[in-house]
């Protein structure tokens, strides 16, 4: 949407979270007479710090907090949404005329350098990040932005994240611009954000776009690289299919100019492929090797030395909680990939890491996706132990129960459900064998899931923390999950004397067939 288009609109930027900050920044530094709404669904007084930064002195902004923000819509031309926000959720409340944008969507259209997109269900962090580091290990002037970056419209305003605010108050840069001292851009909104951009147009910009920012965006980056596409999400679109409609906007507008990097091993990505208009650059590889290989490959586009890429690769250490190496303690290599939220990541980081994973740490939130194919990745495994956190867990171990045609009951007469219901503390010390080969847990957290971890893993071999599941329920995001994960892992994973989780345990005595 070009910036002048909303000169007489009446604006409404729908999420106060990161992003919804940083639009409303921009758009008072373009319009500093415009009346603009800001609304969402948390209580104001969640955002006391932003709003007495923000808004102090502000006659100009009106306010739609709680559970009735939705309802504010009607009052607006242009609704500028957040990524978290599901469209369906909107839905009932747009009426006949309305303009539905995103900070992603003003950016594109107003950006006078080049962007390279990158989406995927997974690897989109690590393949950016290395694509970044190469150009910027050449000398272009790249800039990360998108999911794991700054929000972009700041860097169309030189600001470079200066106002990001966080919960705990405001953490902006030294010597940064402040609401005070920042240059006004006027009242009279510019054409092209060329004309106001600080920097020159030959900037890259390296975008991790999520299916949320692609969906409903009408033009492609120049560059597009799709690494996958997996069920996930389900509970934000209607289903699948207009999961996969979203992540192929990345490559739906892109013309013969255009480059797009694909993954022709998945069979959906390689499927939107084949419709694309630009130049398509097939790659394969497992995991690293696939984010390894899309950088690679862009970094040759920009004729980057091969030394140069080389050295890079070599340098670069994994991101948290994307297979993360955390250590070897007491002889056991411990892995965290606590953002394996669907199930073909936790597949992949079998594969990757092979026969030494002895112990396997799954589970979580319920999206209602198939462990079909884990629970044979598992089976064909060396793994010994599972140690399962609800919901999912459960599901999990069922899925391996049926696999193996032994039906609901374990010969208890107890159905797995009600035995998962009524766990003791002594089952929880003493768990018996399943088949001889796999032992299972249910855990209720990560201080326990680790103690067993260190009791059930060999010296030299590896504890996988893989979950396939959402973090939900149990811990606030992956990167807390995560963050547990690493803590009682470098703790020894010790736990106090006479205090357990509350855990089922149970164990078939049929022979597992391998």
């Amino acid at each position: 949407m070009i910036l002048n288009e909303l000169k007489n609109k009446r604006i409404l930027i729908l999420g106060f979270g990161l992003e919804g900050r940083d639009t409303f920044l921009f758009l008072r530094k373009l319009f500093p007479n415009k009346v603009l709404g800001v609304g969402d669904r948390l209580k104001i007084s969640n955002f006391k710090f932003q709003i007495s930064n923000l808004f102090k002195n502000d006659k100009r902004v009106k306010l739609h907090f709680g559970k009735n923000y939705l309802e504010a819509l009607k009052n607006y031309d242009v609704i500028v949404k957040s990524p978290g926000i599901p469209p369906k959720i909107i839905a009932p409340f747009i009426t006949k005329g309305q303009k539905i944008t995103s900070q992603t969507e003003i950016f594109f259209e107003n950006c006078p350098g080049k962007i390279i997109g990158i989406t995927g269900t997974k690897g989109k962090s690590t393949t950016a990040s290395l694509i970044y580091k190469i150009l910027r290990k050449d000398g272009i002037k790249a800039h990360l932005v998108g999911n794991i970056g700054k929000p972009v419209l700041s860097l169309l305003l030189g600001t470079r994240g200066a106002f990001a605010i966080r919960s705990r108050g405001v953490f902006a840069k030294r010597n940064a611009p402040t609401e005070r001292n920042a240059p006004s851009l006027g009242a009279k909104p510019r054409r092209n954000i060329s004309d106001i951009l600080r920097g020159k147009k030959d900037d890259i910009f390296v975008y991790e776009l999520s299916s949320h920012q692609l969906y409903n965006l009408k033009k492609s980056p120049n560059i597009a690289v799709l690494l996958n596409i997996y069920p996930e999400h389900l509970d934000y679109y209607r289903d699948f299919k207009e999961y996969i409609k979203a992540k192929a906007n990345i490559t739906k507008y892109q013309t013969r100019k255009d480059f797009l990097i694909y993954n022709s091993q998945n069979p959906i990505v390689k499927e939107i492929a084949q419709s694309s208009r630009a130049q398509k650059i097939p790659i394969k590889g497992k995991y690293f090797e696939l984010n390894v290989a899309a950088a690679i490959k862009v970094g040759k586009i920009f004729k980057i030395p091969a030394g140069t890429i080389s050295k890079v690769i070599k340098e670069f250490k994994s991101l948290p909680h994307r297979l993360e190496f955390v250590g070897k303690f007491k002889g056991i290599e411990f892995y965290n990939d606590s953002l394996s939220t669907i199930p073909e990541t936790a597949c992949e980081a079998l594969d990757f890491l092979g026969n030494r994973v002895q112990t396997l740490i799954l589970g979580g939130f319920d999206r209602g996706l198939d462990f079909k194919k884990l629970v044979k990745a598992i089976l064909k495994s060396k793994v010994k132990t599972l140690i399962l956190f609800p919901v999912t867990g459960e599901r999990i171990w069922l899925e391996i129960v049926k696999h193996q045609g032994w039906g609901v009951s374990l010969g208890r007469g107890v159905s797995l459900r009600e035995n998962a219901s009524r766990p003791d503390r002594e089952s929880a010390s003493r768990p018996e064998r399943v088949l001889e080969s796999l032992l299972h847990y249910f855990v209720k957290n990560m201080q326990e899931a680790v103690r067993l971890s260190y009791l059930h893993t060999k010296r030299g071999k590896i504890c996988l923390l893989s979950p396939a599941s959402p973090s939900f329920g149990i811990f606030r995001n992956y990167k807390e999950r995560g963050d547990q994960f690493k803590k009682w892992v470098k703790t020894g994973g010790k736990i106090r004397t006479g205090r357990f989780a509350r855990s089922g345990r149970f164990a078939s005595r049929k022979r597992l067939a391998t």
